[in-house]
């Protein structure tokens, strides 16, 4: 039976299959990051409309992220213990598009702050899920490469990328209710495509003699809790930045909605470039120097939006460089823990650590800059996102080297290569 499963899992690791799962999985977190990231970037529409407050643009962001981690840390570890993935994908992937259909209809601050809440318990588990399949389906020696482009590249190309562009017009035209209906629809499409083109991936055979590592054990590790601990410092500089950088733009800089759309699509060409490069330079150099060099370098994007008075295109650049470390998340919230414990904690692990800078990080810190913005103005949420990647920075400086590769040649061996 043994020789069976490990035959079996051969033959799902074939290098067409592997492409597709992760390009399929990458556009669909893309789709679901268009939805999430949608509120964000119509937000200076929506906010006269519904005459809110700073404190309260802050709490939808921190809404959304409180549902999403407690959905990623459930899920996860439901997914595992039952070794279901596949459905888990679809059904959370139509109940997101139903959510963004809600945002639309939103006619005041507690309809459009329920919408976001239940938008976040339908997005939370996907990631994990989906990192869970990838690990299972993808040889190891690409696996950083295949996680990095399946969180990364679709969620940032759309989410962050094309998102602003096709939305920013829209409401300009036809009102920004008409974005949330519109962002809904792909989802439909790649839950269908999911369905019906991807299996479920083979369960991995293991020696029922071997010890199992637990989950207690596993946050043992200094890796793990690390990374946990670097995921609440840069998710709280992702939904800082998402939640009052179009605000600041168009309030505090005075730039018009159509310049403050490229600026922000500037960081989807960014991160999408990095879905790849960053993860493959890991899996060649490792991802302990990769994530120092990335980490400290997010400072430039909050010193350059306060403070560079040039033209708007240096400042796009400075933006897209800046934005570099969005190509870090996929590595530690699921290549380096995965790495550094046993393999079948995947999905948990990816919940937990995404779940906890979802929580600490995503639910707090929008809050806290929504404050800090009433108080003291909109270039209060910049200098928190300075000290977030500052610390993260730090951070990286205590983990251990996990890349496959790395590790191998460090220790004079070779990684079998699975075709």
């Amino acid at each position: 039976m043994l020789a069976t499963a490990k035959m079996n899992a051969g033959k799902a690791r074939s290098s067409g299959y592997q492409v597709w799962v992760t390009a399929l999985l990458s556009l669909n977190f893309g789709i679901l990051f268009f939805d999430r990231n949608a509120l964000n970037f119509l937000m200076p529409f929506v906010q006269p409309d519904l005459q809110l407050s700073n404190t309260q643009v802050g709490m939808f962001s921190s809404a959304l992220s409180l549902t999403w981690a407690l959905s990623g840390l459930l899920v996860g570890r439901i997914s595992d213990k039952l070794g279901s993935r596949k459905p888990v994908v679809v059904i959370a992937t139509i109940a997101f598009c139903l959510c963004s259909f809600i945002s639309g209809a939103a006619s005041s601050f507690l309809m459009l702050l329920g919408a976001r809440l239940l938008m976040g318990a339908a997005e939370g588990g996907v990631m994990p899920v989906s990192h869970s399949m990838i690990v299972a389906e993808v040889a190891p020696e690409r696996r950083g490469l295949a996680m990095g482009v399946a969180q990364n590249l679709g969620s940032n190309l759309l989410g962050s990328g094309l998102a602003p562009l096709l939305l920013v017009p829209v409401a300009v035209a036809v009102g920004w209710r008409t974005g949330f209906y519109l962002a809904a629809l792909p989802g439909l499409v790649t839950a269908a495509l999911i369905w019906f083109t991807l299996r479920e991936p083979p369960v991995e055979a293991h020696d029922d003699a071997a010890p199992k590592v637990t989950l207690r054990e596993a946050f043992g590790h200094r890796n793990v809790i690390l990374c946990a601990l670097i995921s609440i410092l840069l998710v709280s500089y992702l939904v800082v930045c998402w939640a009052f950088m179009p605000l600041f733009l168009t309030k505090a800089r005075g730039f018009d909605p159509d310049i403050m759309s490229w600026l922000m699509a500037t960081l989807g060409i960014s991160a999408g470039l990095g879905s790849f490069a960053v993860p493959a330079i890991s899996d060649v150099i490792g991802r302990r120097p990769v994530m120092i060099f990335f980490s400290f370098l997010g400072v430039i994007l909050p010193l350059g939006g306060l403070y560079y008075e040039g033209s708007a295109w240096v400042l796009a650049a400075i933006f897209f460089f800046g934005w570099g470390l969005n190509g870090l998340f996929p590595m530690f919230m699921a290549t380096i823990p995965s790495e550094s414990v046993d393999p079948r904690l995947t999905a948990t692990l990816t919940g937990v650590v995404m779940g906890t800078g979802e929580v600490l990080g995503g639910v707090l810190s929008p809050f806290l800059a929504g404050t800090l913005a009433d108080a003291y103005g909109l270039a209060a949420p910049l200098w928190l996102m300075l000290g977030c990647t500052v610390l993260a920075g730090f951070l990286t400086l205590g983990l251990i080297e996990s890349a496959p590769r790395v590790v191998a040649r460090r220790s004079g061996n070779a990684i079998p290569s699975i075709a």
